[in-house]
């Protein structure tokens, strides 16, 4: 049965206290009677529940960190060629929250700071830029959990009154700016971190001892674990999920998965007296080489390069006709340092079904492109079928989208994508004349899209290059190991193993992602013992990290009357 919260248990004590009323009490017994305490704050945690912690703390001052920054419209000013007007597009920020300090300020409320008595609190967004405070409190929040909230009318980004604004502008925000800013605080930030807040839960706040925290990232970045998935439903979204998996049943349906997207994935850690959860991020920046390995982390830095997701048109409809962006045209006009390259791994698919993908030989581009725009202003259905090809698809079939290629799924099939981590750079460029969940036309980008296009994908392109791709790499009595792609274009290599008996997985240096897409479940274990087995089952995702080296996956049960399948990428 699918886990929808997997808990990683770990050897550590790490005192865990729930609640506002008794975490108050407990860090009462924690502070000195005269100390400054700073409680740093992550985008989209609710502040007022973060002012009633400190009212709770009863200190003798206190004071909110967005005092130290400059005016919201000089900040908004000079972020606006970042933030843009686009609904859905922003540039990376190369801004820090520092760069925003005002200065004179920042000075007053030091002084201020020191010159009182007993316990005095800063707290929010930029509180730990102020390097006199005596304990450092991290109250975080997912930014899964942060998407949710911006959806509503009741939060607002950074520095900004814009509660009511649509929930994609905030989102965008978050992505291209706040997020960015905050992730970079929170590295400079961790080694003077004494506590951590788990924010997630308005309702029930945790608390745990940062070193505690710390020692459990470094035990799982050594064995294989699991993030908490998350669902979300769409306008094409279908009910395999949801029948499948037994997950999210109030939803009307379910359009994705992430199971595999540690920026925007959970931990969820199990200590002797209750579970924390944390943005799988903070692993990552925690341990970055022994998660990731030498060579990835030299190459990405921070930045986790593999994501899985599932995307659901069972009983649903098509996805957008999209293309993503060109390496150059990424780095360029969004300043990201690479590309958002995926593929199709397909998991179950109805007879007949299809999925879009590259341009039909010998398409004449003007007509095309005249007609996309045509389409965009309402005034034809954009023949799809005339320009795109539809490849017909079956379970355990594997196509590759390398930036620049035409694509889309069809409704009918549940869809297992294998992409590089950037995940908001899908140009539509038709989108079947629909209207999205909240009633407003879904925004077609042509502008982005069209510059994008690679020409060259055609039929015999795709066909050649990008689809079934298989090759095996060795076979014996109960296993085939087979390598499936991907394009020479992307970074990441897929390999595929059928198995009725235990195999063992080389290490190459890298991270490897690796989701059971056949068969009930299976045992992941260590070569040496040096870590405890991970029990996965059919349809979850799992994350070998690179210091774990080889490792054995096999049958839950001896002598499986089928063959089960795993398939996993890593950096090539």
């Amino acid at each position: 049965m699918f886990r929808a919260n997997p808990v990683i248990n770990v050897e550590i004590h790490g005192q865990v206290t729930r609640g506002l009323s008794d975490i108050a009490e407990f860090l009462h017994t924690q502070f000195a009677d005269h100390c400054v305490i700073a409680i740093e704050v992550y985008p989209g945690v609710d502040l007022k529940l973060v002012e009633e912690l400190v009212t709770l703390l009863k200190p003798s001052f206190s004071i909110e960190a967005e005092c130290l920054f400059q005016p919201t419209e000089q900040i908004n000013k000079i972020l606006a060629p970042d933030i843009t007007d686009d609904r859905i597009f922003g540039r990376r920020t190369l801004y820090s929250f520092q760069d925003f300090l005002d200065q004179e300020q920042t000075e007053l409320i030091q002084k201020e700071l020191a010159r009182r008595q007993g316990r005095r609190i800063i707290w929010g967004t930029g509180a730990g830029l102020l390097r006199s405070a005596d304990v450092l409190i991290y109250a975080d929040l997912t930014r899964w959990e942060a998407i949710l909230r911006y959806r509503t009318t009741k939060y607002a980004n950074w520095m900004a009154d814009n509660s009511k604004e649509d929930p994609s502008r905030k989102i965008k925000r978050s992505y291209f700016v706040e997020w960015v800013m905050a992730d970079k605080l929170k590295q400079e930030v961790a080694d003077r971190v004494s506590w951590y807040l788990d924010m997630n839960r308005n309702d029930e706040p945790v608390l745990v001892e940062a070193v505690a925290l710390a020692r459990a990232y470094k035990e799982i970045a050594r064995r294989p674990f699991r993030l908490r998935p998350f669902f979300d439903e769409g306008v094409w979204g279908g009910t395999w999920m949801q029948e499948t998996f037994g997950v999210e049943q109030d939803k009307r349906n379910l359009a994705w998965s992430f199971d595999g997207v540690p920026e925007e994935n959970s931990l969820l850690i199990g200590f002797n007296d209750g579970v924390v959860e944390t943005p799988a991020s903070n692993l990552v920046f925690a341990e970055p080489v022994a998660l990731m390995g030498e060579r990835v982390y030299g190459r990405f830095g921070y930045s986790f390069p593999i994501r899985f997701d599932f995307l659901d048109t069972m009983n649903g409809q098509n996805l957008s006709l999209q293309v993503h962006p060109q390496t150059t045209y990424i780095q360029d006009v969004f300043g990201m340092p690479y590309t958002q390259d995926e593929s199709y791994y397909i998991i179950e698919a109805n007879p007949g079904t299809h999925v879009y993908a590259g341009l039909k030989n010998d398409i004449d581009r003007d007509e095309m492109i005249n007609e996309l725009r045509q389409a965009e202003r309402g005034e034809i259905q954009f023949p799809a079928d005339h320009y795109v090809n539809q490849v017909p698809v079956k379970a355990h079939d594997h196509i590759s989208y390398p930036g620049g290629t035409i694509h889309c799924s069809g409704a009918g099939m549940v869809v297992l994508e294998i992409s590089s981590t950037p995940n908001r750079f899908t140009f539509k460029l038709w989108d079947w004349d629909r209207v999205d969940l909240d009633g407003l036309p879904r925004p077609i980008n042509l502008g982005h899209g069209i510059k994008n296009i690679d020409w060259s994908r055609n039929t015999d392109y795709v066909y050649n290059e990008l689809f079934n791709q298989i090759s095996v790499i060795e076979e014996g009595e109960g296993y085939r190991h087979e390598r499936t792609g991907l394009h020479e274009r992307e970074f990441i290599e897929t390999q595929r193993h059928w198995f009725t008996v235990p195999v063992e997985h080389k290490s190459n240096g890298s991270v490897r992602m690796l989701n059971l897409v056949a068969g009930e479940a299976v045992l992941v274990e260590s070569t040496d013992g040096s870590y405890p087995p991970l029990e996965v089952h059919y349809g979850e995702t799992f994350i070998v990290p690179a210091s774990c080296g080889n490792f054995v996956v096999k049958p839950l049960v001896e002598n499986p009357t089928e063959s089960l399948a795993t398939i996993e990428a890593s950096v090539r």
